[in-house]
């Protein structure tokens, strides 16, 4: 599905940090193929921390946990 964001802003310097971090977090959580109901809330505290989502944000989630979960990648333990 190609999705069309003609108004979009690249992300400042601080986001860049902020998504390497998230990207950080959700790799550690999930390097034993696993990922907890523990650490997806830990996630979802570190996306709503400064009390905005970003469209960069749910991009890296979907591509590396909900994606992973679908294909069987990841395995999420309630």
């Amino acid at each position: 599905m190609l999705v069309s964001r003609p108004n979009a802003q690249e992300p400042t310097p601080e986001e860049i940090r902020q998504l390497d971090k998230l990207k950080i977090r959700i790799d550690r959580a999930a390097a034993d193929g696993k990922i907890s109901k523990q650490e997806m809330e830990d996630i979802k505290i570190a996306v709503l921390a400064d009390g905005k989502v970003s469209f960069q944000e749910m991009e890296l989630y979907r591509k590396l946990v909900t994606d992973k979960i679908v294909t069987g990648e990841l395995e999420y333990e309630f």
